[in-house]
């Protein structure tokens, strides 16, 4: 029996030693296919092919997820233009919106400080000394109509900070490399009101004091609150100038701009009102994010035919050593006959290669469809009212189940058993379709098991995979800052106008924005008699009625 144990025991141990031994050995032939594969190709291509295999290897998640993040290390190299985040770009970044919060403070203070002051007795001039303490009551004394004065003060300062915060207290959704004229206009108009105001402010309660000294008419409290709330009413009036200049100016469509982006040529169209080029820039990009189609370099690169890979040489053989300048002659005449033909055909090559492709990548979607479909009936959610459920990831955790093993699953491991059923068919989707190094593993499987867990079909997982839009799905392009060069011949902070083109470029990608006016519609009235509604069937041998 001990002998048996320790054979058997063995046994094991050398049938593990073999797997183990089998998998390193498919591991090395493995990679060094890969490795000759990606001899002689383009880095592009080497990019296409470091993970060719992942969909295969359904097993191994970990190994596959090392693998994959190497291909992301790889494509993340290159994709240069790493945006500038020091201190000098911070400081142009939020120079604009600090000067406007001071500003904005210093607006929205001098209105209370005017009032509080006189009560704190900070302008000791504005009761003289002589005066006994009636006289300084009555003074600064309140009455029914101060009151009314300060409770709309305070009325039009709670309107004026909420204003305030909606317009001009916000994060700056862009750093444009010029003054925005109409906010830099509306900053210098309160600077100037509020310097008048307190000028004015301090020269009117200076002067109360003169002549309150010299017997005549003091300033009182009430005239003060009155003039701060001038100051209010004023501030609230630039405000609503803003308002116009900066939120309501632009809304009416008065252009036309066509963006086309190189190399791909993707085009879209826009109307725009009154905006600076500067502006447009930064409408531009927003646009560009979330409606166009996400670029793939690597769609450029088509599959080549075969008969484009023969290429264009062609071997002739002397016979019994006869080398003679006719025979030469007719050969060079050949050859260039040859590549006429050739030439002159390369546009039904290109034809039937697209053509060609098409046709592979609606038969891989078709297989992907499918695989989805069937993987997808393997998991379904258990309804059990028995269970208090106290978060949604709970929620999750308690309702998933395999149709295989019936054993409770949170969204992830759910995911992780569903998804060999369709990791080689998404894979070769992916591959045919160039979109390998826009989606990890790790990406996928997320996206699975947050279909999964909100009850999702199909063809909702797919969505990213069968419609590359817009640009921000891509992960590659999800980043804090994004840095592009605007090139414009006319001066940045001017407005758009007829026939202006200016262009946006970010590494290989550029977008070419043409401008041009709207016409102006002329609409007249025309006027159809109803006596002319009527009609009359005119009839004749072949008429079928």
């Amino acid at each position: 029996m001990e002998t048996e144990s320790v054979k058997s025991g063995l046994s094991e141990q050398s049938s593990r030693g073999r797997r183990s031994r089998n998998h390193t050995h498919r591991s090395n032939r493995l990679y060094s296919n890969r490795s000759s594969r990606t001899q002689g190709t383009s880095p592009g291509d080497c990019l296409l092919l470091q993970d060719d295999n992942w969909g295969e290897n359904t097993t191994a998640v970990t190994g596959n997820t090392s693998e994959q993040s190497d291909v992301e290390d790889a494509s993340l190299g290159s994709w240069p233009g790493e945006p500038d985040t020091g201190l000098g770009f911070l400081c142009h970044r939020y120079l604009g919106s600090t000067i406007t919060l001071v500003l904005s403070m210093v607006a929205f203070l001098s209105p209370l400080t005017m009032v509080v002051l006189p009560k704190l007795g900070f302008f000791p001039a504005l009761v003289p000394g002589s005066a006994g303490a009636q006289q300084r009551m009555r003074l600064l004394s309140c009455g029914a109509e101060c009151k009314g004065l300060l409770v709309s003060l305070a009325f039009k300062l709670a309107l004026l900070a909420a204003g305030a915060w909606g317009v001009f207290l916000r994060r700056p959704r862009a750093t444009m490399p010029r003054i925005f004229l109409f906010r830099a206009a509306v900053l210098v108009l309160v600077l100037v009101c509020v310097f008048a105001y307190w000028l004015f402010y301090v020269v009117q309660v200076t002067e109360g004091a003169v002549q309150s000294a010299v017997g005549g008419d003091p300033v009182e409290y009430k005239g003060l609150v009155a003039y701060a709330s001038s100051l209010a009413d004023t501030l609230l009036f630039i405000h609503y100038l803003a308002v116009v200049l900066i939120e309501i100016r632009h809304l009416q469509p008065a252009y036309y701009i066509k963006v086309v982006r190189s190399p791909d040529g993707e085009s879209r169209s826009y109307a725009v009102g009154q905006l600076s080029i500067q502006r447009t820039a930064v409408w531009i990009l927003e646009r560009y994010y979330t409606e166009f189609p996400n670029y793939n370099p690597y769609l450029e690169r088509l599959p080549v035919s075969k008969s484009r890979k023969a290429g264009s040489s062609f071997k002739f053989y002397e016979v019994d050593g006869i080398n003679n300048s006719s025979m030469q002659q007719s050969q060079s005449r050949a050859m260039l006959a040859a590549h006429a033909r050739r030439r002159d055909s390369s546009h039904n090559e290109r034809f039937y290669e697209e053509h060609d492709y098409e046709r592979r990548v609606k038969k891989r979607k078709a297989r992907l469809i499918t695989a989805a479909e069937e993987a997808f009936t393997h998991i379904k959610r258990i309804h059990n009212e028995q269970v208090v459920v106290h978060s949604p990831s709970e929620q999750a955790h308690v309702h998933l189940v395999s149709t295989v093993s019936s054993i409770p699953m949170d969204p992830h491991e759910a995911a992780q058993a569903v998804f060999p059923s369709m990791a080689r068919s998404l894979q070769k989707y992916l591959r045919v379709t160039r979109q390998q190094p826009h989606h990890s593993v790790e990406s996928i499987l997320a996206h699975l098991a947050d279909c999964l867990s909100h009850d999702l079909t199909p063809r909702a997982f797919l969505e990213p995979y069968l419609v590359p839009a817009p640009v921000l799905q891509n992960e590659k392009e999800q980043k804090r800052v994004q840095t592009w060069a605007l090139i414009c011949e006319e001066l940045l902070s001017r407005p758009i106008r007829h026939g202006v083109t200016f262009q946006l470029r970010q590494n290989d990608i550029s977008l070419i924005c043409h401008v041009r006016a709207l016409p102006h519609f002329n609409i007249t009235e025309e006027v159809v008699d109803p006596k002319s509604n009527k009609f009359v069937m005119r009839l004749n041998s072949e008429t079928s009625v």
